[in-house]
């Protein structure tokens, strides 16, 4: 069974527990759609004051609810079907992207003590029934969350494809092309704290990260486990998943007007536009839980309640929600060639490098090595890697230098077999 990790499941199957798994579904639900709200008035109000402008201030107070009356404008609007599409695709394509998005959610745990004495960490009563704070706790949780990762930008290509015009299709072929560049890089950052952890389980990696840490003080965070490339590695492609700038070239007003949703309106352009939200919410609850420890933390001032994991989870959720509004209004986009040279040349090869690191060291410790001998392989296989990526580095270097006097040649040949007194351009 795909939540047999639940404690709810440990006992008959029921009413009780089908009341208990829908009242989780309905939270999860109306708490993401509410989510997406305030973080686009936050996407706003922070760009605002890191650009020294005028943000949402009239809908509501602060422009809290501006986020609102644009849902209701767009409820409210035409719904337009360009004559030369696939209807039935150019339909199904919005909640191909919207649906994953919320059942990457489901498989993310959101609070539970993580501190307690008398009994499993995270695991909190209702009405009477043991259970996690979170949907579903698949055995394979990590696979879960790669497979809808890859099934969201179907909604993508199919809303190009679909839509029977030019824009929007080549807004969906660079979207293929982002995909398979750093899809890699993200399951090779995955490998690397499923290499550390031993499970597949989203809470059972959240166990892997509670306690009190190196010397009581240092946690036991995959971002520290790991060395912090698989960390700096996911990021990066994360953001490049998410279509986000500075990695936004799937819908690049300057040359494909509005990109795969050209052709949208009305609701259906709102499904997107939720999607595009819901999934940068997801993937920070992703990023915190694999890398951050979730919603483990230390105990504040009252060691036990379930309160306590979800604060921690939604103080680190809000700290990466920062960043990526940050990166927003900082960056400028990347041309295409560089947002394929950061995939194909940079971190697929350091992700691969550092994965083969950690799985040396952990084989070193399972064979007993001492910690000297195990820092000597670290230290002597990351100059290897070192070396190897900076010989690879000056091929390509060379290789462009090459092109570049070859174009320099063709240009001057041209232009001496060009006649005298012609424009030379």
């Amino acid at each position: 069974m795909i939540i047999a990790n639940d404690p709810l499941f440990a006992d008959p199957f029921g009413l009780p527990e089908v009341g208990v798994v829908l009242l989780k579904v309905v939270v999860a639900f109306v708490f993401l759609l509410v989510a997406v709200m305030f973080n686009i008035w936050f996407l706003r109000k922070v760009i605002s004051d890191m650009q020294n402008r005028i943000g949402p201030n009239l809908a509501g107070p602060w422009g809290i609810l501006v986020t609102l009356a644009d849902g209701v404008k767009l409820f409210f609007k035409e719904d337009l079907i360009p004559e030369k599409s696939h209807r039935v695709v150019f339909k199904l394509a919005p909640y191909l992207s919207l649906i994953p998005a919320f059942l990457v959610f489901a498989i993310v745990p959101i609070g539970g003590d993580f501190n307690r004495t008398d009994g499993p960490d995270g695991v909190i009563s209702v009405f009477g029934h043991d259970t996690l704070l979170q949907v579903a706790d698949p055995p394979v949780g990590v696979l879960f969350f790669l497979a809808m990762s890859s099934l969201a930008i179907y909604g993508v290509m199919l809303a190009g494809w679909g839509s029977g015009s030019k824009y929007p299709l080549l807004g969906s072929v660079r979207a293929s092309a982002q995909m398979v560049s750093y899809e890699a890089a993200l399951g090779l950052s995955i490998a690397s704290v499923v290499l550390v952890s031993g499970t597949l389980s989203m809470h059972e990696m959240v166990l892997t990260q509670a306690g009190p840490g190196f010397n009581s003080f240092v946690p036991n965070w995959n971002i520290i486990v790991t060395g912090f490339i698989p960390f700096f590695v996911f990021l990066v492609a994360g953001t490049a998943e998410l279509n986000h700038p500075p990695f936004d070239l799937v819908e690049a007003e300057q040359e494909l007007v509005g990109g795969f949703h050209t052709e949208y309106s009305s609701i259906r352009f709102a499904l997107f536009y939720l999607a595009e939200f819901m999934n940068q919410i997801t993937m920070g609850a992703i990023i915190v839980t694999l890398f951050l420890g979730g919603p483990a933390g230390p105990a504040l001032f009252v060691p036990k309640g379930w309160w306590v994991g979800v604060f921690w989870f939604f103080f680190k959720l809000m700290l990466f929600l920062f960043a990526f509004v940050w990166l927003r209004a900082t960056l400028p986009r990347l041309r295409y060639d560089q947002l394929m040279d950061l995939g194909w040349k940079l971190l697929i090869p350091l992700s691969l490098a550092w994965f083969l690191v950690l799985a040396g060291i952990q084989i070193g410790r399972d064979r007993g090595w001492s910690s000297v001998e195990v820092g000597a392989f670290a230290l002597s296989f990351g100059v290897v890697c070192m070396l190897c990526g900076a010989l690879l580095m000056m091929a390509l270097r060379s290789a462009r230098m090459q092109r570049l006097a070859d174009l320099d040649e063709e240009r001057a040949d041209l232009d001496e077999s060009s006649p005298r007194g012609t424009l030379r351009g």
